[in-house]
């Protein structure tokens, strides 16, 4: 028989007994959408995870000041004395690094430790001094306005640049026009020159989120909150340290880190290479993948097993139709194709139904707790050539059942 032929007189069977073979199907139906929906899942929290690690930059180098227990102690009449808390990243470590060999720059941060003031109210909001590449460093950019000119920088100007999140909080969500209004920290009034987005929403330690926070130039900074009384003092809350070469970055890190023990013994300070973490993150999630989908496959199993159930039953059921076209000069290789090809047919039909199955758990998975999903055409494409490969294991069997039934006793039996 034609190729043509087989595949007509397998649909006709197959639609024939539609119920049947819907429930035939729906173990390669379900186990296909779970592959997909699975798949989709585990490789868009991937995606999730390292954006948001890449977001910090890979050939960064991220140190940042850990702030350690008060240090008091009581005097003669039990009073409490609070002393002065020194503690993070210094000068001296950043001019110390800089010497190193393979870093390029350090983009540096402060927090001002100063009330952002909404009318007479008191908000949560930071305010940071910073360094002039930090933006480009801490992967922001600017979306209305400007960022800070060195100008702005040399000559201690009182402007600031504010996170988008910020502006929706002091401003509203309709107040479009807040270039050159003013925002007060503490007893300074500072002009807004800028807003900054992060698309990302990278957190990075000490700064938290940089949509929410407040930025001025480091030498206003310096020159109206440096010499602020207070309990605490800290000479730089976060070093962005980018590397010349991405490929001696270990070795950098691990240069730093030795630095860092020497001068801080205390451990005031923490480390992060975001490329190590990426590296970390991209293996586990290849795991989990591969055990979500292994699970996912086991349905795949459990169906193919109820189709070569199924298609045994059929070949007895259908003893009369083998021996009839035996009997007419059917041969063997054309009983074994037609069920052979009857039941991928099968398989592909519910391995669609399936992908339908998959990508709609997806989108009601992703819409309902917000979490991003990435469909991979290769999985498409590998759940149909799944589908056959199950089809073709799991009704040769059947098939070749079916080809070496005796015409004689086939015909007997009804």
């Amino acid at each position: 028989m034609h190729l043509g032929d087989l595949v007509y007189l397998s649909l006709h069977n197959l639609f024939l007994h539609k119920a049947r073979s819907l429930l035939t199907s729906l173990g390669v139906i379900f186990g296909v959408g779970s592959v997909i929906a699975m798949l989709g899942i585990s490789g868009g929290a991937k995606k999730k995870a390292l954006d948001q690690i890449g977001s910090m930059g890979i050939d960064n180098i991220i140190l940042y000041a850990k702030e350690l227990d008060k240090f008091s102690k009581k005097d003669s009449n039990e009073n409490i004395k609070t002393y002065i808390k020194s503690y993070g990243l210094t000068d001296s470590d950043r001019a110390n690094i800089l010497a190193m060999d393979n870093i390029k720059r350090i983009s540096n941060a402060r927090n001002a430790r100063v009330s952002i003031l909404k009318g007479i109210n008191r908000t949560n909001i930071d305010l940071f001094w910073v360094s002039q590449n930090f933006a480009q460093d801490a992967k922001c950019q600017v979306i209305q306005g400007r960022w800070f000119t060195p100008p702005d920088h040399k000559g201690a100007k009182k402007v600031c640049v504010i996170g988008k999140n910020v502006k929706r909080r002091l401003f509203g969500i309709g107040e479009k026009e807040i270039l050159g209004r003013t925002i007060r920290a503490g007893d300074i009034l500072f002009e807004i020159v800028g807003v900054l987005e992060n698309i990302k929403g990278t957190k990075l330690e000490s700064v938290d989120s940089l949509n929410d926070s407040i930025y001025i130039p480091e030498q206003t900074g310096l020159s109206f909150f440096s010499k602020l009384k207070g309990s605490t003092h800290v000479d730089h809350d976060l070093f962005i340290v980018k590397v010349k070469s991405l490929a001696h970055i270990d070795h950098t890190a691990k240069r730093i880190r030795s630095l860092l023990e020497k001068s801080h013994p205390k451990k005031d300070w923490g480390i992060t290479v975001p490329i190590q973490l990426l590296k970390q993150a991209e293996a586990t999630q290849n795991l989990f993948t591969l055990v979500m989908g292994s699970i996912a496959g086991i349905s795949l199993l459990v169906g193919g097993i109820g189709i070569m159930n199924i298609m045994l039953a059929n070949v007895y059921e259908r003893r009369k139709e083998i021996g009839t076209r035996r009997a007419i000069g059917a041969q063997k290789k054309d009983i074994l194709l037609q069920f052979l090809v009857e039941t991928v047919l099968l398989t592909m039909i519910g391995g669609g139904l399936g992908i339908g199955l998959g990508i709609g758990l997806t989108a009601l998975i992703t819409h309902l707790s917000e979490m991003p999903a990435v469909i991979s055409p290769w999985s498409i494409i590998g759940s149909i050539a799944v589908s056959t490969i199950v089809g073709i294991v799991f009704g040769t069997y059947p098939a070749w059942q079916a080809a070496n039934q005796n015409p004689i006793e086939a015909l007997k039996a009804e």
